[in-house]
């Protein structure tokens, strides 16, 4: 009886929950929130490569130790920069990288490595023409272009899996002498108001004469890599190439260091063996290297001869002749193949037939439209046979990549859709790097080399960041164009990287918090350029949004969202201990990301007796806030420990939202425009600055929902919350509150608009005329266009206007611009706000969009179409013309050029073209998500 009854009381009480989670789901339903399908991850399907996943992520093996890991440009970075006065442009300019070896990187052409850069792989090329071997990819210094540092060079990321079991890559050459001298002189003639030169307007493609040299790699195995080089004549002759798939050992031998990394020398070397038929015999590589085991370089026969090709051999070493003139223990250095194949000198390479850089030199010549193909491969196990299984292994790779893929990306059935999909997350697995830089070392200098000026222990990063150590693989901006992390913009990265690789997006996301990585005093490193400079905090939000996407509730990884929270907390004291100059709850914070966005340069002091009150830093920290807040009630559903943090951040979060919205008046909010501004405040009053931009929409984006159904588990949270509600009325009228949901039951909305706010921000967002363009939501208001804001209480009366393109100032050097184009980063978390917003608002709150056109919308459809409106930037038109791509149309009917797609920095306010950095797919990989969210399916229940 007793176990009867037991059973019957607990079908009664499961039949109690059912009707109860039923009342709720019809609530929901009624007023229109929703939650979106689990999203789909890599590691969760069944197939190859998530099987490889699985087992790399069990390091059971070690299916990422080989990867396209190097840099696309190592000269001209901070770590090499040796200079007294910081100037690493000039100190290590781009003619040096040819004969000069590198302390702390690598760099090549399509090329890949070891996790560690020891043992490097690129291509070498020679169209005949050109004064210097092609070995990387050429650009602009910072000085030479109009708009900065930019890439002058046609390439493309077509696919990677995340293991990088399969990945392939192009790049365009021209036949004729690639233009180096014409590109700088016109760049550098060329004024901020007008448009870059690019290689494409030489003339350097006309005709089709250049070559698509296609690399392909594919693993065999964790440690067998087989790569394949195909060659296209795109042009209507028979022209020649001479191909140089070179191998390389990173220099970490001739520096006298001692630190992790430093090694003897190694060792490759030429072995003959017989081929078994007509008694000649071909020659391999074997390499030795003290932290690798060995590995074999197998080279394909050449084509057209069926030969294989003569190897050439050198040093991996500086021309100290060259550049010092002193004598060096070799006469084999870096520039040998250069030397050897343009100069002709025929005692540049080796005669012992070994060193520590090796390449065939394969003589290509291929008839008009025709196409020929080169096998390598580099494997850790000796072969009798290593182009037998070639093909076929290829083959599979391929196959797995495209069922790999299929699985990931099922949101759409479109295939542009796809495509566009596809290339972003190509994009954003090849721009992962090898990032190494020790700062003790590179101020102190190495015990064999000169010694550094003393002035560099002033210099740049040599006081707060000695502590720092970087020999990781890390994601990117962009491999060329800045080929050095951004910490911001890794916490974007991790949102598509989610997906498509979740272990490696926690890893990322853990390293950066590590001791070796955060200061002492909390500061997460900004970008070797500055490490003290703010960003804005958003890597608590990564963090959080990486936790839900990785796994279903009731699976997700508890652990890693602890261990981050932990560090969190000593980066959240940092801001306010560093960033709350008045302890009032407004905080400053200097350009956080935003580079141009203000009418002065936000990263240098003001003048004595101004303070500058920052919407968007108080907004960024109020995010940061609301975000610990929601860890901390997560955490404290597995440990009631974390209750008291919760409360703290919550009590926190609404003074900073007071503060904003209240403090002398209004606070940051003005009432007379409906907008949120930065002020001024100088001795005896304060000035808005009345600049109509993202700054004043960011204070969207703190927003959270706290549920009945949550707050009912953490009797301490709740105790706590109940007596802050009810003794501090003054601050509580900041929370909005809910009782609508059945059986009692409430949800608060913490956010810092009110709903009337809210909609007076929206309006401006939305108009057509201000912030909405065709193609997501302008940095700046179009307004400003015909109405510039000038400060006239400033000297020098500073303004801004809008500017939809590349910047016309020189701050923070003038590549990006934030007075008007479209950022895929902020765009996507003003996406997501508007579905927090929906969730707690539901149908009750419709809004025009856009404004003025008399279309009621809700919040989660107006997300979805400005998510539309991004993702229609990389779409072909009724006309075949990319937007991104601007008006060459090259891209539009060129079989070659027109499934191509660049994933730009930013993007022209007004007409979509891409612009700054060409291959930033990392934060504009967002555009793969954008592409779930507008067309996954829906579930009506909470979020």
């Amino acid at each position: 009886l007793d176990s009867h009854s037991c059973a019957v009381k607990m079908a009664l009480s499961g039949k109690a929950a059912a009707a109860d989670e039923a009342a709720k789901q019809a609530a929901v339903t009624a007023r229109g929130q929703f939650r979106r399908a689990p999203t789909v991850v890599g590691i969760q399907l069944e197939n190859a490569e998530a099987d490889r996943l699985r087992e790399d992520a069990k390091r059971s093996e070690n299916w990422k130790r080989w990867g396209p890991y190097l840099s696309e440009r190592q000269w001209a970075t901070v770590r090499e920069d040796y200079s007294p006065d910081g100037s690493c442009w000039d100190y290590f300019p781009h003619d040096h990288s040819r004969f000069r070896a590198y302390r702390w990187g690598e760099d090549g052409l399509l090329g890949m490595c070891d996790r560690q850069c020891r043992l490097c792989f690129a291509l070498g090329l020679w169209n005949g023409q050109d004064t210097i071997l092609k070995e990387r990819l050429f650009g602009l210094t910072g000085s030479e272009g109009n708009h900065g540092e930019d890439v002058k060079e046609c390439y493309y990321y077509l696919d990677s899996t995340p293991t990088h079991s399969y990945m392939k890559a192009l790049y365009k050459y021209p036949q004729r002498a690639f233009p180096y001298a014409q590109l700088v002189e016109e760049n550098r003639r060329r004024s901020k108001t007008d448009p870059e030169f690019e290689l494409e307007d030489t003339g350097a493609f006309d005709e089709g004469r250049y070559w698509d040299v296609f690399a392909e790699y594919a693993k065999a195995g964790p440690n067998d890599i087989l790569i394949r080089v195909r060659v296209c004549n795109r042009g209507p002759d028979k022209a020649t190439l001479h191909v140089l798939p070179t191998l390389w050992y990173r220099n970490t031998w001739i520096w006298g260091c001692k630190h992790e990394g430093c090694t003897r020398k190694p060792l490759m070397k030429e072995v003959s063996k017989e081929t078994g038929g007509g008694g000649t015999e071909a020659a391999y590589v074997q390499c030795s290297h003290e932290t690798l085991k060995k590995n074999y370089f197998y080279v394909g026969e050449h084509p057209s001869t069926g030969e294989q090709p003569a190897l050439l051999w050198t040093e991996n070493e500086t021309n100290m002749m060259k550049l010092y003139q002193t004598q060096h223990y070799t006469t084999y250095f870096k520039d040998a193949f250069h030397r050897y194949i343009i100069e002709g000198e025929k005692d540049a390479i080796s005669p012992k037939c070994r060193g520590t850089k090796v390449a065939p030199h394969y003589k290509l010549e291929v008839e008009g439209g025709k196409e020929e193909y080169l096998c390598l491969r580099l494997t850790d196990t000796p072969l009798e046979n290593p182009f037998e299984d070639f093909e076929a292994v290829l083959v599979q790779r391929k196959m797995e990549a495209d069922a790999f893929y299929d699985g990931l990306i099922r949101s759409t059935s479109d295939r542009e859709e796809y495509r566009v999909c596809r290339q972003s997350y190509a994009g954003l697995l090849w721009t992962k790097q090898f990032y190494h830089y020790i700062v003790e070392a590179w101020v102190d200098g190495d015990p064999d080399q000169p010694t550094p000026a003393e002035q560099r222990k002033k210099g740049r990063n040599a006081q707060e960041w000695r502590h720092l150590f970087n020999r990781d693989v890390i994601s990117m901006p962009d491999k060329w164009e800045y080929p050095w992390y951004a910490s911001w913009d890794l916490a974007f990265h991790m949102i598509p990287f989610a997906k498509v690789d979740p272990e490696f997006a926690k890893e990322q996301l853990v390293l950066f918090l590590r001791e070796w990585y955060m200061a002492p005093n909390g500061q997460i490193p900004a970008y070797e350029f500055q490490f003290s400079d703010v960003n804005p905090p958003v890597h608590a939000w990564a963090v959080w949004r990486v936790y839900k996407m990785t796994a279903p509730k009731g699976k997700r990884d508890i652990k890693f969202l602890a261990r981050c929270f932990q560090k969190l907390i000593l980066n959240f004291n940092w801001w306010v201990n560093r960033k709350d100059p008045r302890g009032k709850n407004i905080f400053t914070g200097g350009f956080l990301g935003l580079d141009n966005i203000g009418i002065f340069d936000r990263s240098q002091p003001m003048p004595s007796g101004m303070v500058l009150e920052q919407a968007d830093g108080t907004a960024w920290m109020a995010f940061f806030c609301v975000i610990m807040l929601d860890m901390a009630l997560e955490l404290a559903l597995y440990d009631d420990v974390y209750e008291d943090m919760a409360s703290k951040f919550f009590e926190h979060f609404v003074a900073i939202v007071d503060a904003m919205n209240s403090i002398g008046g209004d606070g940051l909010w003005n009432e007379e425009d409906g907008f949120y501004y930065d002020y001024l405040r100088i001795p005896g009053g304060s000035d808005p600055v009345s600049v109509r931009s993202v700054v004043g929409l960011i204070p969207l984006f703190a927003c959270l929902v706290l549920e009945d159904e949550v707050v009912q588990k953490l009797p301490g949270f709740k105790k706590r919350m109940q007596w802050f509600l009810d003794n501090r009325p003054d601050l509580a009228k900041q929370i909005s509150y809910m009782d609508t949901l059945p059986r009692g039951k409430f949800c608060h909305l913490l956010a810092i608009p009110s709903k009337e706010k809210l909609k007076r921000v929206l309006h401006y967002m939305l108009d057509e005329s201000e912030f909405l363009s065709p193609y997501g939501i302008r940095s700046l208001s179009k307004v400003h266009e015909a109405c510039p804001f000038t400060m006239k209480t400033c000297e020098g009366n500073p303004s801004v206007s809008y500017i939809p393109g590349e910047s016309n100032t020189y701050m923070f050097g003038g590549n990006s611009n934030w007075r008007g184009p479209i950022w895929f980063c902020v765009n996507f978390l003003i996406i997501e706000s508007l579905e927090r917003y929906h969730f707690y608002y539901g149908k009750e709150m419709e809004v025009e969009c856009p404004t003025g056109s008399g279309n009621l919308m809700s919040l989660l459809d107006i997300s979805k179409e400005i998510s539309r409106r991004l993702v229609s930037v990389f779409l072909p038109d009724g006309s075949g013309q990319r937007p991104c791509h601007g008006n060459d149309l090259r891209y539009v009917s060129d079989p070659h050029w027109k499934d191509l797609i660049l994933f730009y920095e930013y993007f022209h306010g007004d007409n979509g073209r891409g612009c700054g950095a060409s291959h930033q797919t990392g934060w504009t990989a967002l555009v793969s998500r954008c592409i779930d969210k507008i067309t996954s399916e829906l579930e009506t229940s909470c979020m």
